[in-house]
């Protein structure tokens, strides 16, 4: 079991964090019509950003969810990272859940791959192929190939994700943020054991939402 601790308020809202409470400050002084609002915009801003600590269990074959939200696809497709049938699971963040992101296995990043892109919904299938995204193509510890995507949303503006290349990761460590809703996929082994259904809401880092096969 790995405990991953974070700062309760994720280290990439702390400039909209400080702006608004300045804001919301000088309007209470100056203008106290816009205080009501701007008060408001500060404690969705501190809601937005927050960032729990999560426990991460299961074993290496165990598959973590990467991102807070509601499961939208369970589904086999094609994985174009990788450039084979997979099973894909993607799950949709909006903006009242936690959007940091934690990665789904522990292994190791064979590459990192940015896409430009557009912003549809990204609750929309054609937000996997159309939006700006981040796809991070990962080998577990057992040596199942494992692809996990950031996918901007409608209003999502950047995708930050903070591992390289030949880094060496743990499952449910924290990855990478998108700002103001966006989504996840994750691409599995067609053989993988699905643990969640659609319509399931998940938690990023603790809840298990697939188990690799013993052998592909």
């Amino acid at each position: 079991m790995n405990k991953n601790r974070h700062p309760i308020i994720a280290r990439e809202g702390w400039p909209f964090l400080v702006l608004a409470a300045i804001l919301a400050g000088l309007s209470s002084v100056y203008c106290v019509y816009l205080a009501i609002p701007m008060w408001i915009i500060f404690l969705f801003i501190l809601q937005f950003f927050r960032d729990p600590p999560r426990v991460t269990t299961g074993g290496d074959s165990a598959v973590s969810a990467p991102a807070d939200g509601r499961v939208i696809v369970i589904d086999e497709a094609h994985d174009p990272y990788t450039n084979q049938t997979s099973l894909k699971i993607s799950i949709f963040m909006n903006v009242f859940n936690v959007h940091s992101n934690r990665i789904p296995v522990s292994g190791t990043v064979d590459a990192k791959q940015y896409y430009p892109g557009r912003f549809f919904n990204a609750a929309l299938d054609k937000a996997s192929d159309n939006n700006e995204r981040n796809a991070l193509l990962l080998t577990s510890k057992e040596g199942h190939r494992v692809t996990c995507v950031q996918i901007a949303g409608l209003i999502a503006r950047r995708i930050l994700c903070y591992v390289d290349e030949g880094s060496n990761v743990i499952k449910g460590e924290r990855f990478g943020f998108i700002r103001f809703g966006s989504r996840v996929d994750l691409y599995l082994p067609k053989t993988t054991k699905v643990l969640v259904s659609l319509g399931d809401k998940v938690v990023g880092g603790e809840t298990l939402v697939a188990e690799l096969p013993i052998s592909e």
